[in-house]
């Protein structure tokens, strides 16, 4: 099996503030997890949430904000399920560059926050537009 070898050059296309943790995550992560990677990336997220205490919608976002995971908007909410934006401009980079991102780790972050915060089960799933440079997450309970 024949890998891909990056350009060094290739790394000018990285957000320079982040560029050691995507190397980490978008390569090292993704080459040790294998074909499991978005499941684990996912569970890896709810666990990370589980070590931090986030009393509020707020401190969820601070936490994106700090971690620069991008700028996480609540844009609807309804009774089954919550809709957030995620934007910024280290994700328009991450977005440009040439590796392979995700956004799974935060979407598992995402769900165990809000089973957390709500006192009930959901998932989160994640769709990536492209054109606008932003990721949406939708959480659903499951009562």
């Amino acid at each position: 099996m024949e890998s891909k070898l990056i350009s060094l050059s290739e790394l000018d296309t990285l957000p320079q503030d982040t560029i050691g943790q995507d190397v980490l995550r978008y390569i090292g992560l993704s080459t040790v997890l294998g074909t499991e990677k978005n499941t684990l990336l996912y569970f890896m997220g709810k666990e990370l949430a589980r070590n931090f205490k986030i009393n509020n919608m707020e401190d969820l976002i601070y936490f994106f904000y700090t971690l620069r995971w991008g700028k996480l908007e609540l844009v609807k909410e309804k009774k089954k399920y919550l809709t957030f934006y995620l934007m910024s401009d280290d994700i328009v980079e991450r977005m440009n560059a040439s590796l392979d991102v995700d956004f799974r780790l935060e979407a598992g972050f995402i769900a165990e926050v809000i089973t957390l915060l709500t006192d009930r089960p959901c998932e989160c799933t994640e769709k990536v537009n492209e054109r606008l440079f932003r990721v949406e997450f939708k959480v659903h309970y499951l009562d």
